[in-house]
């Protein structure tokens, strides 16, 4: 077993005001995702400029932030939220849906497009490959705030996570920065790296997300007011990442069935 890092989830007390890591954490994964975006943009022929990527950058964090935080209350603890209506606005405390956030980039990548008249999935396979970064990040903002523990286990890396009781847990928010942020960062990056069919870049960030989440989810404790939905083990991330794993190989198949043959 492995002694958990007691990290103070506030990074700097004023007073009045508290900076917590958790929001540093986004912080840093926006800005180095803008960063590798505007690397990205000058290396697009002209195709992107550096206002396009600003304003990107922009939508998608509102997008993110709006979609993670009504996805987290209406997938995982409405009637919780229904009593406390106040708290949907603490997202300092945590409690962003990966799944809600996506849906809110989705609706931001889509009125961007119509403002900058850019197809949908051009803009797409464009920013795809930086979203593991953010990723990445919010995962180790959820180890900091010792939430979305992973189920009891004997392994030698096991945690006793505050708030979780005395048995040894998985560090399942490390295995998620691991394959959700450094493993799908470094094959989407690769990936996109040479041309690709419109489409394939998105598919294949919707269907390994999808794998990773789901089998992960394995050594995840469930959230206790949902538990396991079915079978003592099918969770609400396994049953929302389903469709990203249906959706993602379709996109692939039709991006690659619409390029034409030598």
């Amino acid at each position: 077993m492995i002694d958990y890092p007691q990290i103070n989830p506030i990074a700097l007390d004023l007073g009045l005001v508290q900076i917590r890591w958790y929001g540093l954490t986004y912080l840093a994964g926006l800005s180095t995702a803008w960063f590798l975006l505007e690397r990205r943009a000058r290396a697009s022929a002209g195709s992107w400029t550096s206002e396009q990527v600003s304003d990107l950058v922009f939508n998608c964090a509102v997008g993110l932030i709006l979609g993670g935080r009504l996805g987290s209350v209406l997938f995982y603890n409405l009637p919780y939220y229904l009593d406390h209506p106040l708290d949907v606005f603490k997202i300092w405390h945590g409690g962003m849906s990966f799944h809600g956030g996506l849906l809110g980039v989705a609706v931001a990548l889509f009125l961007f497009g119509r403002t900058y008249s850019k197809r949908y999935f051009h803009i797409s396979d464009f920013m795809i490959p930086v979203v593991p970064i953010g990723l990445g990040f919010g995962r180790i903002g959820n180890f900091i705030n010792a939430e979305l523990w992973g189920a009891p286990s004997t392994v030698p890396w096991a945690m006793v996570f505050p708030g979780a009781g005395d048995l040894p847990r998985h560090p399942s928010q490390l295995y998620e920065c691991f394959l959700e942020g450094v493993v799908l960062f470094t094959v989407l990056w690769l990936f996109s790296s040479r041309p690709r069919p419109t489409m394939a870049v998105s598919g294949l960030f919707l269907l390994l997300y999808g794998i990773f989440r789901f089998l992960v989810e394995f050594v995840r404790e469930p959230d206790a007011n949902i538990g396991y939905l079915a079978g003592g083990w099918l969770t609400m991330g396994q049953v929302l990442s389903t469709p990203m794993i249906l959706v993602g190989g379709i996109l692939l198949v039709l991006a690659y069935k619409r390029v034409p043959k030598a």
